[in-house]
């Protein structure tokens, strides 16, 4: 079996495709539920609400993971869904300290991480946000804990369990009386689904365009 890219490795192909960033809303039509009224890829209404959400990068076991969230079902939104850390922008916060904000008060994340770029930002039409995720590094496993309030559980997602040649699945669900296609992601026992699908498949586009760029630049090796 090959091995699986290292950290470092992860975080210069994600440099690479990041550095000569453009949007991808291809990826996000890929990954968004059909038919979907009142949504168009790349497109921010104004009046729409800034939140920020966190995608980090780091190695468990010698795999790069990234970490994802089961919401409360008590929650107002989303409520038992899967998600990224992440939530509104408060005030003249930036995305990036809003993101890492969120992370801290979500899942207790007090590590210092290195932060890469942005992805493509992306509405999401039931909660009226405006999602601006932002990916970053850490060099190890960082101590998590759940906010009993928000979060019933962590997910430490390795990118091969992402990667997997069966992901993405497809199912169906029901909005009132209309069946709805629903691309997905089978991730430890739960389905991701919606404005996370979207992102995850993002950040996969970005980490094939970051390998090809590594690999084309003069003298390239593999580390």
């Amino acid at each position: 079996m090959e091995s699986a890219p290292t950290l470092y490795q992860i975080e210069a192909q994600l440099r690479a495709a990041l550095d000569a960033s453009s949007p991808r809303h291809d990826t996000h039509i890929a990954f968004a539920p059909r038919p979907r009224s009142g949504w168009q890829a790349g497109v921010i209404p104004a009046g729409s609400r800034a939140a920020a959400a966190l995608v980090l990068c780091y190695p468990v076991a010698q795999q790069v993971h990234l970490v994802l969230t089961r919401r409360a079902g008590t929650l107002g939104q989303h409520a038992g869904q899967v998600s990224l850390p992440g939530g509104a922008i408060d005030g003249n916060e930036s995305v990036e300290e809003a993101a890492l904000r969120e992370a801290h008060e979500e899942i207790g994340l007090t590590s210092k991480v290195r932060v890469l770029g942005p992805l493509s930002p992306l509405y999401i039409p039931v909660s009226n946000f405006a999602l601006h995720p932002v990916v970053a590094v850490l060099d190890e496993r960082p101590r998590l804990t759940p906010a009993e309030a928000e979060v019933e559980r962590i997910l430490e997602v390795s990118l091969r369990e992402l990667q997997h040649p069966d992901q993405p699945k497809l199912g169906w669900r029901w909005r009132q009386d209309q069946k709805i296609r629903v691309p997905y992601f089978e991730l430890q026992g739960e389905r991701v689904w919606g404005a996370t699908a979207m992102v995850l498949g993002e950040l996969l586009a970005v980490l094939e365009a970051g390998a090809q760029a590594v690999a084309s630049r003069p003298g390239s090796t593999d580390i």
